[in-house]
């Protein structure tokens, strides 16, 4: 874990939100797909990965209020503390690397652009797997963003895992249903094209 943080670390401390791939201005996405499932103001909403993205800003402005962030990186985190200022206090704020975080709470929307397709090796997509059945409620929401097949094969310069529509739905079969999957092009603050494959998924029955 720790090449990982100072890898993060390094990243959120010498790069602007305009310098990295992944930032957007509006998660217009994520946001479309949180508003189709209807959740109610209060429920517990986690963003895995969220470093300093806008996604946070975004579910405040809507009128959300349980929402916890997770990152890898405490500098990253702090950047978007700074940027809340008072609101920050609104959110529960989580430094941990995903396949050691342990929830003390069950989420009813799960939502990661960030984290999973770094997980490359089986043991830490297990892992994982195994923490977000774990953590979400019954019929709970989990919206998941890799990129595709016709995405790219690292990002800030770490190897990550390409996901096919199929591959992801596999993935998550035991514990999961898949009700929306589709691709989608992302502009990154270069002006360059990445691909994602993103599925929506509802745990189903045979979740604990």
């Amino acid at each position: 874990m720790e090449n990982k943080k100072s890898h993060w670390e390094n990243v959120f401390a010498t790069k602007n939100p305009n310098e990295v791939s992944w930032t957007q201005k509006y998660p217009k996405t994520s946001m479309e797909y949180l508003e189709n499932v209807n959740l109610s103001k209060t429920a517990n909403i986690i963003d895995i990965g969220g470093g300093d993205s806008n996604f946070v800003d975004a579910l405040l402005e809507k009128g959300y209020q349980n929402i916890w962030v997770l990152d890898i990186s405490e500098f990253a985190l702090e950047r978007a503390k700074k940027r809340l200022g008072d609101k920050a206090d609104l959110i529960h704020w989580i430094v941990s690397d995903i396949t050691e975080f342990n929830p003390e709470v069950k989420f009813d929307f799960w939502h990661d652009r960030a984290v999973f397709h770094f997980l490359t090796e089986e043991e830490s997509i297990r892992k994982y797997v195994t923490i977000v059945s774990n953590a979400i409620a019954q019929n709970g929401n989990f919206l998941l963003g890799t990129f595709s097949e016709n995405g790219p094969l690292k990002c800030s310069g770490l190897e990550i895992k390409q996901y096919s529509e199929n591959s992801m739905k596999q993935t998550f079969i035991e514990n999961f249903e898949a009700i929306k999957c589709f691709t989608e092009n992302h502009t990154t603050p270069f002006d360059t094209i990445q691909n994602f494959q993103f599925c929506g998924f509802k745990k189903n029955r045979n979740g604990t």
